[in-house]
């Protein structure tokens, strides 16, 4: 009976060709979606795992559970590991791979080929970094700041710097993609202001991959010509310029965070407007908040440099775009707010991912207008207030959008319910692990506690056990889905096409869709997000 249920099953993209040929030379954008996901799921804990390291470590002053060296080659494996192959590529080459083409009403992306090239590219400069971390170190920091990266540092310098430069080009590849099957393959009347808001935010996170990344990878070629052959580029012995680097390296790494938490803010566009059951508010804002972010960004990389020497007058103008910056992501989070009221809300695991991203996030920004502001940035610069704001906005924001993102689409993804129960669990105590291991870091920092050191003083022993136990639960929760998604993927109920009520073009299709996506291009009648009104919804529910 079993053999008869599976002939009759309708072939998807999943049974479409079983072997490792199939898909390791896939142009599905689907499978590719899910290589990402391999990929990407190992790098998150292999960073995560120096991350454990760290924080153990730091329970005791002196720091006993490592040398000192080995402690900064922990802290930059974790750096490097999770900014490059997990924060920058997690939701556009994952969620963004499978759900672009989907949401638009198309059958593919704009160039297959160099899709799959993109995770071959990933892939390799993956390797080589991980080549570079373990068999030698790296002991500069993932920030790699001149001269202590091209004169004195230890270990695999370049073979690092060679990784990241192969990966960059996997994000130029991606971004350029996503553009243009934004611009030409949107199905027949999806107009610009049509299109989810996930799209508007993968558009904008693309423009800064193709402009941004290309000046990360001449700042890298230029460290390494220093490192290999001595040419003074930035050391001034040889005539170089010092704050060269800095520039150049933040001119990328700013817009690179807008990289990560643009893509998490489409996420939770739809996630928030599907679980409140209601028209999303102010479409037009949070679409032009997205661009805005993206143009923005471009102009602030000077506030990291506050205490590095710049002009002060140029500190006063960077402090000033640093607080312009702020405003369309406010936008954002006040129209999320302004969706949920007076909505039908359900609080299911993608809702409460969501909901724990506006929380951190906005713990994040605020925490961010307090380092845009020079006599507050002088006080903390290089202390642990500035690893607690890096993390809201990254790891609370960002990891909360993707794994809101990862369940939202899962049934679309696999054809599978994953256990609502486990799915809630987890993100609950995702919200309470990560403000336990991060909010002592506040205090800490104000505190004048310094960030990388491997020994500090005893007075900080308390918040540093708090951080630490945080972090034991918040790995726990983190290990969860992994756990109960891959459960489902055997026993999980079969999903219906659109388990959430949800509209767009992606819940049009099978689950798991076929490999051709639709059998007819969609047309597009209607604007997005088209739910009814929630006194009409209420009365229908």
């Amino acid at each position: 009976m079993s053999a008869e249920r599976l002939v009759a099953e309708p072939v998807n993209y999943l049974t479409d060709g079983w072997t490792i040929r199939s898909w390791l030379l896939t142009h599905d954008h689907k499978r590719i979606g899910l290589l990402y996901l391999a990929s990407i799921t190992g790098f998150f804990f292999l960073g995560g795992a120096a991350a454990a390291l760290i924080r153990f470590n730091l329970l005791t002053p002196e720091g006993a559970l490592v040398s000192a060296e080995t402690y900064n080659r922990l802290f930059t494996m974790h750096g490097i590991i999770m900014v490059w192959f997990f924060l920058v590529p997690a939701v556009p080459v994952t969620l963004g791979n499978f759900i672009v083409p989907l949401m638009i009403g198309a059958r593919d992306l704009a160039f297959p080929r160099l899709n799959l090239f993109s995770w071959y590219l990933f892939m390799i400069g993956g390797l080589v970094a991980l080549y570079a971390l373990f068999f030698g170190g790296v002991d500069t920091g993932w920030t790699l700041y001149t001269p202590l990266s091209t004169s004195y540092a230890k270990g695999h310098v370049v073979a690092a710097v060679v990784g990241i430069f192969i990966s960059g080009f996997s994000s130029i590849a991606t971004g350029l993609n996503f553009m243009i099957t934004i611009h030409r393959l949107r199905a027949p009347g999806m107009t610009w202001f049509r299109m989810p808001l996930f799209l508007w935010s993968l558009y904008a996170t693309s423009v800064i991959m193709v402009l941004a990344t290309p000046v990360l990878a001449m700042t890298l070629i230029l460290l390494s010509l220093e490192r290999l052959f001595g040419i003074g580029i930035f050391d001034p012995a040889l005539g170089g310029d010092p704050l060269l680097f800095q520039h150049l390296f933040w001119f990328y790494s700013h817009p690179a965070v807008y990289i990560m938490i643009l893509p998490g803010m489409g996420v939770v566009s739809e996630i928030v407007t599907t679980f409140a059951r209601k028209k999303v508010f102010g479409y037009k804002f949070i679409a032009w908040a997205s661009i805005a972010i993206a143009v923005i960004g471009f102009f602030v990389w000077g506030h990291h440099m506050f205490v590095a020497g710049q002009s002060l007058y140029a500190s006063l103008v960077f402090s000033i775009l640093s607080y312009l910056v702020a405003v369309p992501s406010a936008i954002k989070v006040f129209n999320w707010l302004g969706t949920l009221h007076k909505g039908t809300i359900r609080f299911d695991a993608p809702m409460l991912y969501a909901l724990g991203f506006i929380g951190l996030f906005t713990i994040g920004g605020l925490t961010g207008l307090f380092l845009a502001s020079l006599v507050v940035d002088v006080h903390v610069t290089q202390t642990y207030f500035i690893v607690a704001h890096f993390h809201y906005i990254m790891v609370g924001g960002m990891v909360s959008a993707f794994f809101g993102g990862l369940h939202y689409w899962w049934p679309k993804i696999t054809g599978r319910i994953y256990p609502e129960m486990w799915g809630r669990v987890a993100a609950i105590l995702i919200f309470f692990g990560f403000n336990l291991t991060f909010f002592p870091q506040f205090i800490l920092g104000y505190l004048g506690m310094p960030r990388r050191y491997h020994s500090y003083a005893p007075e900080f022993q308390i918040l540093n056990i708090l951080s630490t136990a945080g972090s034991t639960i918040l790995a726990a929760a983190y290990l969860l889905p992994l756990g109960y998604l891959t459960w489902s993927l055997v026993w999980g109920e079969r999903a219906p096409a659109n388990p959430w009520r949800a509209t767009g073009l992606e819940w049009r299709t099978p689950s798991p869709p076929p490999t051709e996506n639709f059998a007819e291009i969609p047309t597009v009648t209607e604007e997005a997000y088209n739910y009814p009104p929630p006194e009409v919804a209420q009365q229908h529910g």
